[in-house]
């Protein structure tokens, strides 16, 4: 067997062979069909502390793997949605909710990206009004002189029609 064709057997062996332990709901036996609704909300409302932009639901991490099966093990001694999440708060802090609770620690998180959007739209409108013509604006007579200089004087160009190329009317020298 070719060297080639023994590393593509190795590579798909190794991708299939993680997409096969990937994780499934399916693995978690619950006592009725309400359990297991109220399993996978909660699973919705915590954050994978991995992937951070996946719920523990979503997330194939090893850690969301065990936060799962740490819920589900809570769930199964019987233990409220309230007293799992405040278990995973108390132990992760409020990162581990999708929505944390308005409070002082999480103000930064709730208010943060308006203020950031206020600042920046203050100096932006800021430096808009303040922005004023400068001498810079305008073209001098040494440096008109020069254009048609660049440009070249044959008569088939814009300079014999008596203006310059931006429309402008020809200064007489």
């Amino acid at each position: 067997m070719s060297p080639l064709i023994k590393t593509l057997l190795i590579a798909a062996v190794l991708l299939f062979g993680t997409a096969a332990s990937a994780f499934t709901l399916e693995e978690f036996q619950f006592d009725s069909p309400a359990q297991e609704q109220q399993f996978r909300t909660l699973i919705g409302k915590l954050r994978c502390l991995v992937c951070q932009n996946e719920s523990l639901a979503a997330s194939q991490a090893e850690l969301a793997q065990d936060l799962r099966n740490e819920v589900y093990r809570m769930m199964r001694a019987g233990k409220s949605q309230s007293e799992i999440i405040d278990y995973l708060v108390a132990r992760y802090g409020d990162f581990v909710l999708y929505d944390p609770p308005l409070r002082p620690s999480t103000y930064v998180l709730w208010f943060g990206p308006f203020v950031i959007i206020l600042i920046a739209g203050f100096f932006m409108l800021r430096a808009i009004l303040n922005r004023k013509p400068g001498a810079d604006d305008a073209i001098s007579d040494a440096d008109r002189e020069r254009l048609q200089a660049l440009l070249g004087a044959d008569a088939a160009g814009p300079s014999a029609t008596g203006s310059l190329p931006g429309g402008e009317p020809k200064q007489p020298t």
